[in-house]
């Protein structure tokens, strides 16, 4: 038997929480003494999948299939649940990403397989019994699910394991699989990505704005924090209805959940349903003028002053820090 993990890449590159799945696929490789294959799909330089071994994945299955070019989720699926098979993979370990959420329930359907998505430790392997603590209720909780299943598929969060070195030696092999024409029937033409900037599902620093900005003109001393901090920007729900920024930024139950290691909150209030995208965070800082924001309740640090006043003083300390 042995581990699977399935590599995403955008544009050819590998992103951060790729090589975290990969780090967490080795570690439960090592848990029960198997090795770790990586599957990637698309067109990816020798040189990045041979990358892919400093965090021990021993063997990659490359595929090039024309038909592949395009992200088909139905076909993905398909595709990675034929390399497991091949691999005899009993654990399948993937990023909870944007299309993870799509992959892994299918994978897991083709290969009889128990599910656990958005888990955040190392399974706990004891005996017959198999378990991984995972984020529930729109991340307000955590559960620990136990698997029972032969084969299990895992669904890591971005930013819950980070990326740890384990270099070993890498076999990059060619895999051709039997690809259906059922599953290529959807076809995604077209995926629109910020790449000059952070994504917010990888980023490790959030910069958020809400209401309190009081427009969109207002935006400048946010972008210019993320750009210091070297962070993603992000919104609430208001703010994006109102077309303030764009959907693609608003994190929340609605939105994007996400678990950065900071998450800087300027002029929101903290409405659950916010609360509920972004308490998965490591450490949450609240700049607000109302001292009876529900947010603080959760902060780790709260400022309580106007964001037009404390914001440009932090960027100002930033700046002469950084100097």
């Amino acid at each position: 038997m042995s581990v699977l993990v399935y590599v995403e890449q955008v544009e050819g590159k590998f992103k951060k929480s790729v090589f975290e799945a990969v780090s967490y696929a080795k570690a439960i490789a090592d848990q029960t003494g198997t090795n770790l294959t990586a599957v990637s799909i698309g067109q990816v330089e020798q040189g990045q999948l041979e990358e892919l071994g400093q965090y021990g994945a021993s063997k990659v299955l490359n595929v090039e299939a024309g038909e592949l070019k395009n992200f088909v989720n139905q076909a993905y699926a398909a595709v990675i649940a034929e390399a497991a098979q091949k691999e005899s993979a009993d654990i399948i370990v993937l990023s909870n990403s944007f299309s993870g959420k799509g992959l892994a329930p299918r994978i897991a359907v083709k290969l009889k397989a128990g599910l656990v998505d958005g888990a955040v430790e190392l399974p706990k392997i004891d005996g017959g019994i198999f378990q991984v603590k995972k984020t529930a209720f729109s991340g307000k909780a955590f559960a620990v699910t136990e698997l029972t299943s032969a084969v299990k598929v895992i669904a890591l969060n971005p930013n819950a394991f980070g990326i740890k070195d384990a270099p070993v030696s890498v076999e990059v092999e060619s895999f051709s699989p039997a690809l259906q024409s059922k599953d290529l029937v959807a076809v995604i033409k077209e995926i629109v990505r910020a790449t000059d900037k952070v994504t917010l599902p990888d980023a490790e620093i959030v910069v958020s704005g809400g209401r309190g900005l009081k427009g969109p003109e207002n935006w400048g001393m946010v972008e210019e924090l993320a750009g210091l901090l070297g962070a993603a920007t992000a919104c609430s729900k208001p703010v994006s209805d109102a077309d303030w920024r764009p959907h693609s930024e608003h994190v929340g139950q609605t939105g994007i959940a996400i678990s950065p290691n900071l998450y800087i909150a300027i002029g929101i209030s903290g409405a659950i349903q916010h609360l509920a995208g972004v308490s998965s965070s490591k450490v949450i800082v609240v700049i607000n003028k109302d001292p009876e924001a529900p947010f603080f309740k959760v902060a780790d640090y709260g400022i309580v002053g106007d964001a037009f006043e404390v914001v440009p003083q932090l960027i100002e300390a930033l700046k002469k820090h950084q100097a």
